[in-house]
């Protein structure tokens, strides 16, 4: 089971936020399950906070995840969604970068690890969200 990871949870491990360690935890236990993948979108999201490309794929190696392109079926998908998305009056909080990193998940990985705010789940109904039982109840 391919598990993607959204910049939300890379963040928060990086910089070592309230919850990290549940966070640690939880793909630590996923990687169990198969690999832990980042999308081209999440990578270039944390690559501010390192001094080189080469850098970022250590720290994902540390991570036990490995970086992974978009393919152009996510893509479309995503645009997509984003087009219904922007359709029905939705506000461009969630640009298409999340919905190209839920897009990647659905139909690259099995799910996806992310500090979900409901649209994930109003957007990509069939996405399976790895949430820690913390994160998922707050």
């Amino acid at each position: 089971m391919q598990t993607a990871i959204d910049s939300s949870v890379l963040w928060c491990l990086l910089n070592q936020e309230p919850g990290f360690e549940v966070w640690q935890a939880a793909l630590w236990e996923a990687t169990r399950d198969g690999e832990l993948l980042v999308c081209s979108v999440a990578f270039a999201e944390i690559s501010p906070a390192f001094e080189s490309v080469e850098d970022v794929h250590k720290e994902l190696k540390s991570l036990g995840a490995r970086f992974d392109e978009i393919s152009p079926e996510a893509a479309y998908i995503a645009g997509g969604v984003h087009l219904a998305y922007r359709r029905v009056g939705g506000p461009r909080q969630h640009m298409i970068p999340d919905f190209l990193i839920a897009a990647h998940a659905h139909i690259q990985a099995d799910r996806l690890a992310a500090m979900d705010r409901g649209y994930l789940r109003e957007y990509f109904p069939n996405l399976k969200l790895l949430q820690p039982a913390t994160e998922a109840s707050s």
